[in-house]
């Protein structure tokens, strides 16, 4: 069994979703945990407590990852309430699909590369300066990066940039006995648009239907993947992008 005990995970938009389930995940192996959100304070203070039950140290840090001082503040707090930093988790995005490429507003534009782009690339630099030697920093991207899809070139090419960001720094701060890797998750149920499908059943019934497995990820798939690169089990995995669909190419 993984043991994090004496490590700190910074993870951002871990309030709910796969932050949330990573966050629960490491916590429950020994980890303290810094939970970032931007805007739902009830949402991370609930995450909090429930990562309080497994006896280990967590705080909620508010910041907005597409601004870079608030980005260097939220590693500040982290470090002078928690000590250190072993492991960061860059998983903070938004999403915006099903918009033809000719519809995308200069305004849709700036807000994926602010977030996606931009906030990712930032958080995994402060990451590099700060997390302690043979720690661990991980990118969460999307599938939409692996195979282009009509109506995501915006969501999808957000997503792409951070993952050679990812391959480059790996080889930059290996040195440090530090791995940078990247998680690549499908649909996930209980994530992004898939966190309340509403009316999305008709489609949700068919992507399993056409799925190799019949079904449609788990946070605790996700969460598997993140325990794995946390862990001592991938000390000589560095650079890589980790496809998490099941067998489906997206």
């Amino acid at each position: 069994m993984t043991n994090l005990r004496n490590k700190v995970a910074l993870i951002t938009g871990s309030g709910r979703g796969i932050g949330k389930a990573i966050a629960e995940r490491y916590a429950s192996l020994g980890a303290d945990i810094a939970v970032n959100y931007t805007s739902d304070k009830a949402a991370a203070e609930a995450t909090v407590s429930s990562l309080q039950a497994y006896g280990v140290k967590a705080i909620a840090i508010q910041a907005d990852i597409s601004q870079v001082a608030e980005v260097r503040k939220m590693f500040q707090i982290a470090l002078q309430e928690l000590g250190k930093i072993d492991i960061v988790v860059a998983n903070a995005g938004i999403e915006l699909v099903n918009i033809p490429t000719v519809d995308i507003t200069e305004e849709q534009f700036d807000r994926l590369f602010q977030v996606n782009t931009k906030g990712a690339f930032f958080t995994i630099q402060e990451a590099a300066k700060h997390v302690a030697d043979n720690g661990r920093i991980i990118y969460v991207s999307s599938s939409t990066t692996t195979s282009a899809m009509a109506g995501y070139s915006l969501y999808g090419s957000s997503k792409v940039a951070p993952m050679y960001l990812v391959e480059a720094l790996a080889k930059e701060i290996g040195y440090r006995g530090v791995t940078v890797n990247t998680i690549v998750p499908t649909v996930i149920e209980g994530a992004g648009l898939w966190t309340n499908p509403g009316d999305r059943a008709q489609l949700r019934d068919a992507l399993i239907q056409a799925h190799p497995m019949r079904r449609l990820g788990t946070l605790d798939d996700v969460a598997n993947v993140a325990e794995f690169f946390a862990s001592d089990l991938s000390s000589y995995v560095s650079g890589q992008r980790l496809l998490v669909s099941g067998g489906a190419l997206q």
